[in-house]
Parts: structure tokens; sequence; C-alpha cells
């Protein structure tokens, strides 16, 4: 595996190396080992996979907030997506700040993201799956979130007829957390 750093602390894009012959490939998609040595978490409880159906739609920005942030592995296993992440850490020197990677079953790409980051994405493709490993199990207590259009973040998406959810429509500006 390729660690690249991102523009955001603790961001990471995680590029695969392909050992190939006539058969097709193999892949390390997760080695504790590496993770370790790049001072990443290594430990997984739970695992989700979505199914967005329609290009267009945006799923996010959602978080966990503290006690129990989640740190994320995302990698998208059918379609294409713009993956989206945003500083949500007060603290941090890139708070507000968002950065976007596509992610496709063709370049087979991988997020660790920190606990602090909010997270959505627009499918490009109908029919797009995306595969979570988490950190921490789903507290609905602890979610958050922010708008997907919120100008003070101005997230650039890629398809202007966005498709929202009722609930991630309504979600609050990045001003109004605590």
């Amino acid at each position: 595996m390729k660690f690249l750093r991102t523009t955001l602390a603790g961001l990471w894009l995680i590029e695969l190396e392909l050992r190939e012959d006539e058969r097709g490939f193999l892949a390390r998609t997760y080695c504790e080992t590496e993770f370790h040595a790049h001072g990443l978490n290594t430990c997984w409880p739970q695992c989700n996979l979505t199914l967005t159906r329609q290009r267009g739609m945006i799923r996010g920005m959602h978080f966990q907030a503290e006690p129990k942030p989640e740190i994320k592995l995302i990698r998208c296993s059918a379609g294409a997506i713009f993956d989206v992440l945003v500083d949500v850490r007060r603290e941090s020197p890139t708070f507000g700040r968002w950065e976007g990677f596509e992610l496709t079953t063709a370049n087979r790409r991988t997020l660790y993201v920190p606990g602090g980051f909010a997270h959505g994405f627009q499918c490009l493709t109908d029919n797009c799956e995306v595969f979570y490993q988490m950190s921490e199990f789903y507290d609905a207590a602890l979610f958050r979130g922010i708008r997907w259009n919120d100008p003070a973040v101005n997230i650039k998406w890629p398809i202007a007829e966005a498709v929202l959810s009722e609930r991630d429509r309504n979600l609050p500006l990045l001003s109004s957390l605590a």
C-alpha cells in the first residue's frame, strides 16, 4: 500500500499496490503492521456497506461526536463517488476546510479519515456501493452533521443537480456546532 498525505492533518489517501500475473491481481487492502507503522488506528469493530441508486445523490455531511468520534476507512466498491471530508475539529489549523477525492471501482483508492471530520459523498454513477470500516460502534446520540452546501465551507460538488434526503438537506451550518 502507498500512504499519501493530504492537505488536511491526519487524513490519508491509500493507493493499492497490485501484484499482477496472468490470473489477475492480488492487493493488500489492510495491514495492521503498516497502519501501525504510520501511527494509524488498527481496530475496526464495525463495517458498513451503503448502496446509493441515483447519480447526483449526496449522502452527508456526517460525523460522530466526542467522546466516541469515528475513525473511518472508506472505499468505493462499485461505481464512482466524489468523497468529501470537512475538518470539524475546532482546535485544528485546518478547521472548516474541505478536501475531495474521486473513489472508484477502477482506482481502488481508500481514505483513512480520523475522528473529527464530517464525511459525505456524491455519486458520479448510478448504483454506487461504499464500504466503511469504523473504529467505533454507531451511537445515535452522538450523530452530528453539517449542511452539504454550507457557504462557509463552500464545497465544490461535481454535479450541480444534487439530490439529498430530507435529513441531510436540513443539517445545521458549521457555525452552529458547539
